[in-house]
């Protein structure tokens, strides 16, 4: 079944804590949370705060308890490791392009008992993975440039889907295919059919009329 984690980016922050809520009971399995910082990526969010606060919102509020995915879009992310941990991270993903010493970063990420992650923006070849497999807990492809929500999918993504598949299969190594960006209820099933284990979906749910109904068509695609 495709995990689905809804992104809080396009929610109005002023009603965050239900927001949280709501998506979880709608059938979320992750909930994913956008930091920026405005040099990274054209665009500010929250930082550790929002994402304690957030985190705390569900823990008094929501029915069940859903993993937190920190998607950190910022430079250097070594730096802030630590505070995203204490804010609640469950998952915590960094840009391969934004730190100069990634292994040891994604190692720092685990040395805290959380799972780490990697991103690669559109651009960036699958290659960078080659010395790092032994090192992640899932692996996050964009599939549109990180800055801004409800952009549109980037086609050419889907064939760097299916060779990060193989690259994974061949691994033998339990680890995650997450794409982000421009998922949609026309493009979820050729994602999920070319590889992808978890699909963040920002205002696809969080935007939509019926977003029981996105949910339960996105859990119903597999590989």
């Amino acid at each position: 079944m495709t995990k689905v984690a809804p992104s809080i980016l396009t929610a109005d922050f002023s009603e965050i804590g239900k927001t949280i809520c709501d998506v979880i009971d709608w059938g979320a399995d992750w909930i994913h949370c956008d930091v920026m910082d405005g040099v990274f990526v054209p665009n500010m969010t929250f930082g550790p705060k929002m994402v304690k606060d957030m985190k705390q919102a569900m823990v008094k509020g929501a029915k069940k308890q859903v993993p937190f995915d920190v998607h950190l879009m910022i430079t250097q992310p070594e730096r802030y490791v630590e505070d995203y941990v204490k804010a609640g991270a469950d998952y915590l993903t960094v840009h391969q392009e934004a730190t100069v010493h990634l292994q040891r970063t994604l190692r720092l990420i685990k040395s805290y008992g959380i799972k780490a992650g990697v991103v690669l923006n559109p651009s960036t070849s699958l290659s960078t993975l080659d010395y790092i497999l032994d090192d992640v807990d899932s692996i996050m492809l964009m599939t549109v440039n990180p800055g801004f929500g409800g952009q549109k999918f980037i086609p050419a993504m889907v064939q760097k889907i299916k060779d990060l598949r193989k690259i994974v299969d061949a691994s033998g190594k339990d680890i995650l295919i997450e794409i982000d960006g421009g998922v949609n209820m026309n493009n979820a099933k050729e994602l999920a059919e070319a590889g992808v284990d978890v699909m963040v979906a920002g205002s696809a749910v969080v935007g939509a009329e019926d977003p029981v109904k996105v949910i339960d068509y996105l859990h119903s695609l597999s590989r």
